[in-house]
């Protein structure tokens, strides 16, 4: 997607900024809208992928559920047409996003699995894995496009839902997260990123967080329900 759709490697005390941009490991992420037209050709069409890129040393290898920071730049295969420039946007900065779960189009998520820091690739998104016979207007994608990526990826690194992530706010270690917990994860991430926010939005965020992931409302959230992406076991 234009907005979403996807910095160098940042330094490590910069692992929880990339995490707090993303609202922070428990807040659930708003999928953007998929096409769902052709749905059924999208068995018989596949993503092409050209490395351009390698690394002599190519690893970690990207998987779903991973946090990746990458550019890319997009074009219409149609007239080659560019629509979209990731330097262009976020004063330039590479996207953050969790690789596998929506928040890309389908193509994307398919396209950049198995990548590694470092890795440049060409690769061609039928309309079926893109936008469909909707297209996206927003984004100035005709309807039944096919689509160009170059993408350079710059980090892999554990996604939000890890059992690492799961553990460092699980202060007790009673495999549950408690409000109390959370809302201790969350002055850390906020003192950590260093901006300033009104009170008020630790507040929603927290309430944010229970409301999508406590789904048996009991007050906690257990390893199982944490876990959405499903790529650890708890």
């Amino acid at each position: 997607p234009a907005g979403t759709v996807p910095r160098r490697r940042p330094p490590r005390s910069d692992m929880g900024r990339g995490l707090t941009l993303l609202l922070l490991p428990l807040a659930l992420l708003a999928a953007p809208s998929q096409a769902e037209g052709g749905r059924a050709a999208a068995a018989a069409e596949e993503v092409k992928i050209e490395v351009l890129h390698l690394p002599e040393v190519c690893r970690p290898r990207s998987k779903k559920g991973d946090l990746l920071n990458a550019h890319y730049d997009g074009f219409l295969a149609g007239d080659g047409s560019k629509f979209y420039c990731s330097r262009t946007q976020n004063e330039g900065h590479p996207k953050w996003f969790v690789l596998g779960v929506g928040q890309v189009i389908k193509g994307l998520d398919i396209a950049m699995m198995n990548m590694c820091p470092g890795e440049k690739r060409k690769v061609i998104i039928p309309p079926s894995l893109a936008y469909g016979q909707q297209g996206y207007a927003q984004g100035k994608i005709p309807p039944n496009a096919t689509l160009i990526f170059e993408i350079e990826l710059y980090a892999v690194n554990k996604g939000p839902r890890s059992v690492e992530a799961f553990n460092q706010i699980d202060r007790d270690s009673d495999k549950k997260l408690s409000e109390l917990e959370i809302s201790q994860y969350l002055k850390e991430e906020f003192a950590r990123d260093g901006k300033k926010r009104h009170p008020s939005v630790h507040d929603e965020i927290l309430a944010d967080i229970f409301k999508k992931n406590d789904h048996d409302g009991d007050g906690f959230i257990s390893a199982k329900e944490y876990n959405v992406y499903q790529h650890d076991e708890l």
